[in-house]
């Protein structure tokens, strides 16, 4: 399934035991080798929501939640009538994230996610650059200057506003800044360009998969990052347009949320 993109390989664990998680995300995610993916994400039974779910990057190492890949995991329990509410829960490494299905024909093709609050405590992200938060902070990376935002969405994220992502080389610099000395855990790396007060453009760069279509968090963060920084107001829609299509996200003090797609592309079985 994928959601803006974002391809994982998802497992109904409802039935099944996956013991080994890391290594089946190592291999199963090669696009040479294997089915081909960002990741792996299993679909547990959970005691207080109507699922869990646990992702695992291409790399092997686990994330707390992800955007993209949540809004799939509801379509799933949704479309395989494991749940028939249109509003749906399920439990992330963060906590119980709370969802709403958009339906067509009998099957969900758009979801609402609440996402919770941006934290720019530099405890939260972690980030290592002083007591204070990090936003539009100069740092020098590869003899280049960059001026980070750093907050965490339940995950480490580092923002950067630039004219025009699609001239950033982010295949040299994404490495370079996800294995900054200053992220204790890695981040994840953002490159947005602001195209006008409700409407951003990035790509991106995950910790431990490499630039992706999209990233949900990712996608949250910079426009918090934007609304902190005054490129764009709060408390109304923003446009964030990714390679792999568009997502909305509406910021206010409390509450983020994230509307985007999710689209499944086939099932079957793999030999272990």
């Amino acid at each position: 399934m994928r959601g803006s993109g974002n391809d994982y390989i998802y497992f109904d664990c409802f039935d099944q035991e996956i013991r080994n998680p890391e290594f089946l995300s190592v291999w199963l995610s090669s696009r040479r080798n294997s089915i081909g993916g960002d990741g792996i994400v299993l679909i547990e039974p959970s005691k207080v929501a109507d699922a869990k779910m646990r992702m695992f990057n291409a790399d092997g190492t686990e994330s707390a939640v992800a955007g993209n890949p949540i809004r799939c995991v509801a379509k799933y329990l949704y479309d395989q009538g494991m749940v028939t509410s249109e509003n749906v829960t399920i439990e992330t490494g963060i906590g119980v994230k709370n969802l709403e299905l958009f339906i067509r024909e009998n099957k969900v093709y758009s979801v609402m996610v609440h996402m919770g609050t941006a934290d720019f405590n530099p405890t939260a992200v972690p980030v290592t650059l002083g007591e204070e938060p990090v936003i539009h902070k100069a740092v020098t990376i590869g003899n280049k200057e960059y001026f980070i935002t750093c907050l965490s969405m339940g995950n480490p994220h580092c923002v950067i506003f630039t004219e025009d992502v699609e001239y950033i080389p982010l295949e040299e610099v994404g490495p370079m800044l996800e294995h900054a000395p200053f992220f204790p855990e890695r981040a994840n790396i953002s490159f947005a360009s602001i195209e006008d007060r409700t409407t951003l453009r990035m790509r991106v760069w995950e910790r431990g998969i490499g630039e992706t279509m999209a990233c949900g968090t990712g996608a949250c963060a910079v426009a918090a990052a934007a609304v902190a920084l005054g490129h764009c107001p709060d408390k109304q829609d923003i446009t964030v347009k990714l390679r792999g299509g568009d997502l909305i996200i509406h910021c206010d003090e409390n509450n983020i949320t994230m509307t985007g797609d999710a689209r499944k592309d086939f099932e079957g079985f793999i030999e272990i």
